[in-house]
């Protein structure tokens, strides 16, 4: 049972698709996972429940209450293997990927951003994330 029978493969061909990005990649292998956890779209919610005013301090929110659940299972971001971006406006992009770059350490990850209504309109991007590790792992 350690963290280092989990193994991370990064799968982007270079021939026959379009070439990944510096922050992307195409598929990532899990090998050795014991455990997998599958977070819900988190929003950038203070703990009182409010949104930050503005989308930076909702990116850094979002980031901080990944953090703050992936801790509730012994995970950090460094377990993130596939993460998904629900942007209210296409314009959130930009900003979206440098909070997501920042928060994993420029780890790139196979990642999807869509434009999407959200439940509230102040709720300006809603990330969800999918996390792994090597615990429990025979």
């Amino acid at each position: 049972m350690n963290r280092s029978a989990m193994e991370t493969v990064t799968h982007s061909p270079e021939e026959g698709i379009y070439a990944a990005t510096d922050d992307y990649v195409h598929a990532l292998e899990v090998r050795g996972a014991g455990r997998l956890l599958f977070v819900a779209g988190t929003m950038g919610l203070d703990p009182e429940g409010n949104p930050g005013a503005t989308l930076d301090e909702q990116l850094e929110l979002i980031w901080a209450n990944l953090r703050t659940i992936l801790a509730s299972a012994g995970m950090t971001v460094d377990n993130i293997v596939r993460l998904t971006s629900y942007l209210r406006d296409a314009t959130y992009a930009e900003a979206n990927a440098k909070a997501r770059v920042a928060a994993l350490g420029g780890r790139p990850v196979p990642t999807t951003a869509i434009v999407a209504e959200t439940l509230v309109s102040d709720w300006m991007v809603e990330i969800e994330v999918i996390a792994a590790d090597g615990l429990g792992a025979m």
